[in-house]
């Protein structure tokens, strides 16, 4: 006898289910197949993004600013960040270039927004834009992955007299932490000459330059690892990390400098009132009259310095969670 592998329409009459449960349930699959497309779209549209331009990368979250990374400036002769903002859209770092009226334009090209910096690497300026950390490449295309975008560079430290002294590599990851993004910068300097050496002076180490807004002049705070606050209270004081922050209409707005607890040695703070705040491990004789500090590297071999900031936006009247950030900056 021949098997019948399907029913056939009049058998299978009976067990078909009413029309209005096949109705409902065409109903229940289409909310939650909307549903599904809805998050994976809200999803994508939170993600970080960025678009390449012929001297920056302008980085996004979702329909948001976040910052431009600058690596050719016929003015500023190191890559930088600028245009630095919370999550929430607010702007963080100061106007670049600064609105007079608006802004103090002091030293409009030494502070730019995020920078890593040094007045005094074998008597060559970089702060000052008298010498040229010169961007050659992207050693690594940017990614955006797991929910964090990251890329990578080479860049050459150039001598007054164009002489190549060392390549720094720099590792870069941008990443959503609390109610912040949380930008690392990791470089390695390997010297190419004899005798590579950092000195010691204010005007060394990883910076940010707040927006006016922010600044203690215009009733902002700065707080510090170690509990201590004000620009004059924190400055030459070693610290873990230290926060800038002030009021924007209902939040409380602000910048962590963070410096890795693997540094060679703690960093001082360069702090302010007009809004700068430096982390730098070289100005021993700069910060406490002590004996000056030369770092000496040795050609062909790698020194090591990491640095974060952590880029937030909160309640005003809520805790900022700056610790926590902290912890997630130790944990890369």
């Amino acid at each position: 006898m021949k098997r019948q592998l399907w029913a056939s329409p009049k058998a299978a009459e009976g067990c078909r289910r009413p029309r209005r449960w096949r109705d409902e349930s065409t109903r229940w699959l289409a909310l939650v197949c909307g549903w599904l497309f809805l998050a994976a779209v809200t999803s994508a549209a939170q993600d970080f993004a960025f678009t390449e331009q012929p001297d920056r990368l302008v980085i996004t979250h979702g329909a948001r600013p976040v910052a431009h990374f600058v690596f050719k400036d016929a003015a500023i002769l190191r890559p930088y960040f600028t245009h630095v903002h919370a999550p929430d859209g607010s702007q963080v770092t100061r106007t670049h270039p600064p609105v007079a009226g608006k802004d103090a334009v002091d030293h409009a090209t030494m502070h730019p927004g995020v920078w890593l910096a040094f007045g005094d690497v074998g008597g060559n300026d970089f702060w000052r834009n008298r010498a040229v950390m010169r961007h050659e490449r992207f050693t690594a295309a940017p990614v955006v992955k797991a929910g964090q975008l990251t890329f990578a560079t080479e860049t050459s430290l150039l001598a007054t007299n164009d002489t190549k002294l060392a390549t720094l590599g720099s590792r870069f990851v941008v990443s959503r932490v609390g109610e912040g993004f949380l930008l690392t910068w990791e470089a390695s300097f390997t010297p190419v000459v004899d005798g590579f050496a950092f000195g010691d002076q204010e005007e060394m180490g990883f910076g940010v330059r707040v927006a006016t807004d922010l600044t203690e002049k215009k009733g902002g705070v700065i707080t510090s690892s170690s509990g201590a606050t004000t620009a004059k209270g924190t400055w030459g004081k070693t610290a873990n990390w230290c926060d800038y922050s002030g009021v924007l209409g209902d939040r409380r707005v602000g910048i962590t400098v963070l410096a890795d607890a693997k540094n060679f040695r703690l960093c001082w703070f360069h702090n302010r009132d007009y809004g700068l705040m430096v982390a730098n491990p070289f100005g021993e004789k700069a910060f406490t009259k002590g004996a000056p500090s030369r770092v000496a590297v040795a050609k062909g071999e790698a020194f090591r310095l990491r640095f974060g900031a952590w880029i937030h936006s909160s309640a005003k009247d809520g805790v900022v969670a700056v610790p926590s950030a902290w912890e997630r900056f130790q944990q890369p």
